[in-house]
């Protein structure tokens, strides 16, 4: 039965067996975005720093997205609405060139904010759950809640620039920055917060979703249970036929098509990979 309704539109009411009611998050409400990220700092670690500021020039080879920081506040005068603030730590690779040498590896950490606005629904409702301990040993304490989850999903940034400033033309210092202890312990090495010479400054290139949602009770129709078709395997392709596999290979029709006296020579090194054994 559930091979013959795998288009949930196209099943008859007759193949419904019954309806269940289900646990499970409701998105309320969601966006996209794509940030471009001008003049990211970069918080070197001391020894990277120290080549820095020795180096005639720096350019950033890569980001790695390390974490994200999601807090979720209500909107003081719309209580359907939430603020959603979120925090992304980068670690940043990046080459210094230091006279005639072979360029040094620098890495560091960046950190951009932003927020977001969205519905999530009001629900006075307060939750608790069995898993709930009050004044437990093991530091569990009560749930209780009736604000919505965020979700934040996010791909690796894209470097677009980079560049090196002396610290006396980049202007007046905003305010320190918080670094989580647990983003620090992901470096080897102590970050450089203040009192270098030199600074590190990126330009990413960024794609996210933020959405938020709430535990919500539906009933959906059961149409048959989630068996799994696909036996066990312990090595990738093991007991796959190879004919079967052959066929979903698409007919090459480019390589029997003529092209000329001209492209002679590509048309046999493109068809030379065919050819094994001896003539």
């Amino acid at each position: 039965m559930g091979e013959n309704c795998q288009q949930g539109l196209s099943c008859s009411p007759e193949d419904l067996r019954q309806a269940l009611s289900i646990h499970t998050r409701k998105i309320t409400d969601s966006c996209r975005d794509k940030d471009c990220i001008e003049d990211l700092r970069v918080y070197l670690t001391k020894g990277s720093q120290a080549l820095l500021d020795t180096a005639t020039g720096a350019k950033v080879r890569c980001a790695e997205l390390l974490y994200t920081y999601i807090d979720v506040e209500p909107v003081a005068f719309d209580r359907n609405h939430y603020c959603i603030d979120v925090t992304f730590y980068y670690r940043i690779l990046a080459d210094a060139t230091i006279g005639n040498a072979r360029p040094a590896a620098l890495y560091g950490l960046a950190c951009f904010s932003k927020r977001a606005v969205l519905c999530g629904e009001d629900s006075r409702a307060r939750i608790y759950t069995s898993d709930t301990r009050l004044c437990a040993p093991d530091g569990l304490t009560q749930y209780s809640t009736n604000r919505p989850t965020a979700v934040v999903e996010v791909l690796d940034p894209m470097v677009l620039s980079s560049k090196v400033r002396e610290v006396c033309d980049c202007g007046k210092d905003g305010p320190l920055v918080q670094i989580p202890t647990g983003i620090c312990q992901t470096f080897d090495d102590e970050l450089v917060l203040c009192g270098e010479h030199r600074r590190l400054f990126v330009t990413l290139g960024q794609f996210s979703i933020i959405r938020l949602e709430r535990d919500a009770q539906i009933i959906v129709p059961i149409l048959d249970y989630s068996i799994p078709t696909k036996e066990c395997c312990d090595s990738p392709g093991c007991g796959e036929d190879p004919c079967e596999m052959f066929s979903r290979i698409p007919f090459p029709a480019a390589q029997f098509t003529p092209n000329g006296c001209d492209r002679k020579q590509d048309c046999e090194q493109d068809c030379c990979y065919t050819t094994t054994g001896n003539l």
